[in-house]
């Protein structure tokens, strides 16, 4: 189990990247939550195992149709064994 912090960089808000992310990330079978920050980034947390915390980074790096992603910073987070994944404000 791992738990990985990303900050989605470019045009990512306003596109249904939240919610986008929700239903990959469900998908996937990950937990965590997904949020807009004030400057126009998004934040997410990603909690679960190796390869599918893999594929949802790169699914961050394309984002969804609409989307604009011209950077992705990953941070290493300790995992909380957090259950479902929710978007938050």
């Amino acid at each position: 189990m791992i738990r990985r912090r990303a900050i989605v960089h470019g045009m990512v808000q306003g596109v249904g990247f939240r919610y986008s992310a929700r239903r990959e990330a469900e998908r996937l079978g990950l937990a965590g939550w997904v949020r807009n920050r004030a400057d126009g980034t998004v934040e997410a947390e990603v909690e679960g195992d190796e390869r599918s915390v893999a594929a949802m980074l790169d699914w961050f790096a394309q984002g969804p149709p609409g989307a604009v992603v011209r950077d992705l910073d990953v941070e290493e987070r300790d995992p909380i064994e957090e259950r479902g994944f929710r978007v938050t404000d």
